[in-house]
């Protein structure tokens, strides 16, 4: 099974290790330092006190590579529009696209039923140009849960979770789609197959839409975030607002508001992704994680008080600090 993945920095990385452990005959796609160690000596996982190298195809031009059975791209979601033509010269006919990036995918609408059925989102797909050079009718939604590093070039530690939940946008256990997670699986990660993979996302969005965005702008940890009354009321606003908005598109929650909070609050001492690029002056992903959201509501007819200040405060704090260019 020919695999590549795109942007395999810490997340792509981890899966890329763990599936040419499995088998695959993988290639990879990265840039700079981190292409060139990989080159030069392999890709490596440390996983505690385990160590494994393997070593794939590396290259910094997609063209190389030709039509894959399956094309991963963990980029931020950010960065997929400038990357997209590359990305599509790994496509043949029947390539899957598994999105493995957070936040609302630029696919949402694609097939799903209702008014809306294969409207674009442009908050991550301005001018729909996703959807005309990535095909949407070929995407795997794909919802991450490890946490990983890139701790030296070619170097990921792996920190936890072995979770990459998969779904067919149209809810179809598809072929391609089974023998994806029975690779994953056969890697040794968690990889079910959900036939309603949007409410996944949504669960995850949930607590992403909004402490992301206030770690942002107070500097504050998920512990001190969920812990002081008045923050984690603001979180409950923004997350009311989105439950509204994802319900009225069918969305089921299978979990419940103040539980989906109390999971954060476990997490500990945490600084948030968000936080941590504002930290290191790097791109944030506000339009897939808040500004999509502001956007449904803004379709379904929901209004979002609450989420079009955050947004707004979030997207000058990044601007002020170079890291947003809307």
């Amino acid at each position: 099974m020919k695999v590549a993945i795109f942007g395999a920095g810490a997340i792509g990385g981890m899966m890329g290790v763990k599936l040419a452990s499995a088998g695959a005959e993988l290639s990879v796609v990265a840039r700079g330092p981190h292409l060139a160690a990989m080159q030069a000596s392999g890709l490596t996982l440390i996983e505690g006190e385990s160590r494994t190298t393997v070593h794939p195809r590396a290259t910094a031009d997609a063209g190389e590579l030709g039509p894959q059975d399956y094309v991963i791209v963990t980029l931020k979601a950010h960065s997929l529009p400038a990357a997209a033509p590359d990305i599509a010269k790994m496509m043949g006919p029947h390539t899957a696209l598994v999105t493995a990036i957070n936040g609302v995918p630029y696919w949402y609408f694609h097939g799903l039923d209702g008014p809306h059925r294969d409207r674009r989102v442009q908050s991550v797909d301005p001018g729909g140009t996703l959807w005309d050079i990535l095909p949407p009718g070929q995407a795997i939604g794909c919802v991450v849960y490890p946490a990983a590093e890139v701790t030296a070039p070619g170097t990921i530690t792996h920190g936890y979770g072995d979770r990459f939940s998969l779904g067919e946008p149209d809810g179809t256990r598809s072929p391609r789609v089974e023998a994806l997670s029975k690779l994953l699986i056969s890697a040794g990660l968690k990889a079910p197959v959900r036939p309603r993979i949007r409410d996944e996302i949504w669960v995850k969005l949930w607590g992403n839409l909004c402490f992301n965005p206030v770690s942002a702008l107070t500097g504050a940890t998920l512990a001190t975030i969920t812990g002081r009354p008045d923050l984690r009321a603001l979180c409950r606003a923004m997350m009311l607002e989105a439950q509204v908005i994802a319900e009225s598109l069918g969305t089921r929650f299978a979990v419940a508001l103040e539980k989906r909070i109390d999971g954060a609050a476990e997490v500990g001492e945490h600084k948030t992704s968000m936080l941590q690029d504002l930290e290191r002056g790097r791109p944030m992903e506000i339009d897939a994680l808040l500004g999509a959201v502001v956007e449904l509501g803004t379709i379904t007819g929901h209004p979002t008080p609450t989420c079009d200040t955050v947004l707004a405060l979030v997207r000058q704090r990044a601007r002020e600090a170079g890291c947003y260019d809307r």
